[in-house]
C-alpha cells in the first residue's frame, strides 16, 4: 500500500510540475508579445465604384489611347471604371528622385521596423481579403477563387517568409579566410541598392504590385511600380493600403510609389536612374528593356514568358493529377507566366487522363467574377487575346489538331472578353501553339512513349520557366526532373515552388535570367559587399605585414621568396610543401644566389 501511496505521489507531483511549466511558458509567450510593438490596424475602406457591383455604364475597346488618361474597365462585364493618369517622363523621374531621398533615409532603418511594416500590410490583407479578391476580380477578370489563392494567399506567405526568415539572409554572411589568410576574418554585407524599379504585368495586379513591394523594402529599399495600363483601376485601393502601412510606422511617405501610363512611362523607369529593375512580361518587351537598362547600366531581372511542360508518366495517380493539371491549365483562365500550356501524357494512361479532362473541362462554367453566381473560368483580361489564343487553336486545326471541347471565343450576355475553356490533342511540332505562349485556357496534350521522349518534347520550346512530373515513383519523377530545361520543377504538384517562399522564381532560354523570390531573390536587391579584417587582437601582432624580401625596392631573392610561399600552401603533396619551405628558408637566409629559374625569367 506505501508502494502504491508513493506511486500516486510521485505522479501528481509529475502532473504538478507540468502544469507549473505549462503556465511558465505562458507567461514568457504573454511577456513576449506585450514586448513586441502592436501590429498597426490600417483603415482603408473602398470607394463606392469599388464596392459596387454595377456603374451602369459600358466600355467599348477603341484600339487608341485617351490623351494623358487610361480608361479603365471590368474585362467580364465590360463596365466603364474610370480613368487613371498616363503619366508622362517628366512625372516618372521626379518620383524616383523623391524614391531616392526616402531611400536615403530607409536605409538606416531598423530590422525591426521593416518587420512591422510588413506585419502592417499582413494583418490588413488578412482582414480584407475579400475587398482585395473583389479589387483585383475586377480589374483582371479572375474568378473570386482564383484571386484568394493567386493574389492573397502568395503574397501572405511572401510576407510571412520575409518576416520569419528574412532578416537571417540579410545579416553579415561569415566566409571561408582560406589557407594562407587563417588569420583573417571574411564576411560579406548586404547592403540596400537604393532605389528598386518594377514594371509588372496585369494579370495578378495585388500580388504583383505587393510581391516586389515586400521583398524591396525588407532589404532597405525603396521602389517604384510601373503598373499595367490593362489593370492600372485596382493601384488606387492597393495605393490606399500602402499609404496607410508607410504612415503607421514612421516610414518615408515615398518610399513606394506607383506609376500608371505606357510605354513612355515605363521607358521612363527603366532610364531615370534606378538602382536595379524588375521586368515581368513578354519576352518581346524583355530584350527592349534590356537595351535600354544598358545605356545606364542598370542590372535588370528579367522574368519572362512560359510555357511550362507537365509529365504525367505511366505510373502516375490520375485521382490527383487530373485536377492539379486542369488547376494548372485553367487557373485564372490561363493567364499565367508559369502555366501548364503543353501537357505530355504516357500512352498508357493517355485515354484515361484525355476523358476525365474533358469531362471536367465541358463542366466548367464562365462568366464575370462579380455580380453574378459562382464561376470557374473567368474573363481575358487584354483587349484582343481572346482572338490571338482562337487564332493559335485554329491554326492547329488546321495543321490536324483536333478541339475535344471549347475551341472559340465565347459571346457571353455580360459583353465581356471569354475564351471557351478547351482541349486540344494531335499536336505536333509544325504548329504555332507547339512554341508560342497562349496565355489562356487551353489544355493542350500530347502523348508520348518512353520517358527519353517526354524529356525531348519538353525541352524542345524555346521557353523554359516551369515545370511539373507526376509519378508514383519519386527517383523516377527526380531522374526526369533533372533533365528539364526549365528553372523550376514541381514533383507531383504544380507551382509548389512559389508557395515555397524560400526558393528563387526565374527561368532560364527566353524565360529570361536571375531570379526574385527565395534567398537569391532577397539577397539580389542588396550590393554584397566583402570585408575582411584581421580575426586576432593587435597585441597578437597577427596581421598583414609585408616581409623586407618584398618590399620595394624588391630583394633579388623575392620571386625565389614568392615562388615558395605558393609551394609551400597550396603543393598537393606533403614533399612539395617541405620542399616550398625549405626553399622559402633559403631566400630568407643571407647569402647564396636566386635561384636559376628567376635569372633564366
Amino acid at each position: 500500500m506505501p508502494a502504491m501511496l508513493s506511486t500516486a505521489e510521485s505522479s501528481l507531483s509529475w502532473c504538478l510540475i507540468a502544469l507549473i511549466a505549462f503556465a511558465l511558458l505562458l507567461v514568457l509567450s504573454s511577456y513576449r508579445r506585450l514586448m513586441q510593438p502592436l501590429i498597426p490596424t490600417l483603415s482603408v475602406s473602398l470607394t463606392d465604384v469599388e464596392a459596387q457591383d454595377s456603374t451602369k455604364s459600358q466600355y467599348t475597346p477603341t484600339g487608341s489611347t485617351s490623351d494623358g488618361k487610361i480608361p479603365c474597365y471590368d474585362p467580364g462585364s465590360m463596365q466603364f471604371l474610370g480613368h487613371m493618369p498616363a503619366m508622362d517622363s517628366a512625372q516618372v523621374k521626379r518620383m524616383v528622385n523623391a524614391a531616392h531621398i526616402a531611400a536615403e533615409d530607409w536605409k538606416h532603418s531598423s530590422f525591426e521596423q521593416r518587420t512591422l511594416l510588413l506585419k502592417a500590410i499582413l494583418k490588413y490583407t488578412v482582414e480584407h481579403q475579400q475587398e482585395i479578391c473583389r479589387v483585383s476580380s475586377i480589374d483582371s477578370g479572375k474568378t473570386a477563387v482564383d484571386a484568394a489563392l493567386g493574389e492573397v494567399m502568395v503574397t501572405c506567405e511572401k510576407i510571412w517568409w520575409l518576416v520569419k526568415h528574412g532578416r537571417r539572409w540579410l545579416k553579415p554572411e561569415y566566409r571561408s579566410a582560406g589557407i594562407m589568410m587563417f588569420y583573417k576574418s571574411a564576411r560579406v554585407e548586404y547592403h540596400p541598392v537604393g532605389v528598386v524599379g518594377a514594371i509588372v504585368p496585369w494579370n495578378y495586379p495585388f500580388h504583383n504590385v505587393f510581391n516586389p513591394l515586400s521583398a524591396a523594402v525588407f532589404a532597405g529599399n525603396a521602389i517604384v511600380i510601373k503598373v499595367s495600363e490593362h489593370a492600372s483601376w485596382s493601384s488606387l485601393y492597393y495605393g490606399r493600403i500602402i499609404t496607410a502601412a508607410l504612415a503607421s510606422v514612421g516610414a518615408p511617405e515615398n518610399l513606394v510609389q506607383i506609376v500608371t501610363g505606357y510605354a513612355e512611362a515605363g521607358n521612363a523607369l527603366v532610364t531615370s536612374g534606378v538602382n536595379k529593375l524588375i521586368f515581368v512580361g513578354s519576352t518581346e518587351i524583355g530584350r527592349k528593356v534590356m537595351q535600354a537598362a544598358a545605356q545606364t547600366l542598370t542590372p535588370v531581372v528579367l522574368e519572362l514568358g512560359g510555357k511550362d511542360a507537365f509529365i504525367v508518366c505511366d505510373d502516375a495517380d490520375l485521382t490527383q493529377a487530373v485536377p492539379v493539371a486542369l488547376k494548372g491549365a485553367f487557373f485564372s483562365c490561363g493567364q499565367n507566366c508559369a502555366g501548364a500550356e503543353r501537357f505530355f501524357v504516357q500512352e498508357g494512361v493517355y485515354d484515361a487522363f484525355v476523358q476525365q479532362v474533358v469531362d471536367t473541362t465541358a463542366r466548367m462554367r464562365q462568366g464575370p467574377a462579380v455580380g453574378g453566381g459562382t464561376v470557374d473560368c473567368g474573363a481575358m483580361c487584354m483587349p484582343g487575346l481572346a482572338e490571338k489564343v482562337g487564332e493559335l487553336v485554329d491554326n492547329a486545326v488546321q495543321h490536324g489538331a483536333k478541339v475535344l471541347t471549347g475551341g472559340h471565343v465565347v459571346r457571353h450576355p455580360s459583353g465581356g472578353q471569354f475564351f471557351a475553356p478547351t482541349v486540344l490533342v494531335d499536336v505536333t511540332p509544325d504548329m504555332r501553339i507547339w512554341r508560342e505562349e497562349v496565355f489562356g485556357p487551353v489544355f493542350t496534350i500530347v502523348k508520348f512513349q518512353t520517358d527519353a521522349d517526354a524529356i525531348a518534347l519538353a525541352n524542345d520550346c524555346p521557353f523554359g520557366l516551369g515545370s511539373t512530373v507526376f509519378s508514383r515513383s519519386k527517383s523516377r519523377a527526380n531522374k526526369i526532373a533533372r533533365q528539364l530545361q526549365a528553372g523550376m520543377t514541381s514533383i507531383n504538384d504544380f507551382g509548389s515552388t512559389y508557395m515555397c517562399q524560400s526558393l528563387p522564381f526565374g527561368g532560364v532560354k527566353d524565360s529570361g535570367f536571375d531570379r526574385f523570390a527565395g534567398i537569391e531573390g532577397l539577397r539580389g536587391l542588396c550590393v554584397p559587399k566583402a570585408v575582411c579584417q584581421d580575426r586576432f587582437p593587435a597585441w597578437t601582432m597577427m596581421r598583414t605585414d609585408i616581409p623586407p624580401i618584398l618590399q620595394y625596392p624588391l630583394s633579388d631573392k623575392s620571386f625565389q621568396f614568392a615562388c615558395a610561399l605558393v609551394s609551400m600552401f597550396y603543393s598537393p603533396s606533403l614533399l612539395g610543401n617541405l620542399r616550398g619551405l625549405q626553399s622559402l628558408l633559403s631566400a630568407l637566409l643571407p647569402g647564396g644566389t636566386p635561384k636559376a629559374a628567376q635569372k633564366q625569367l
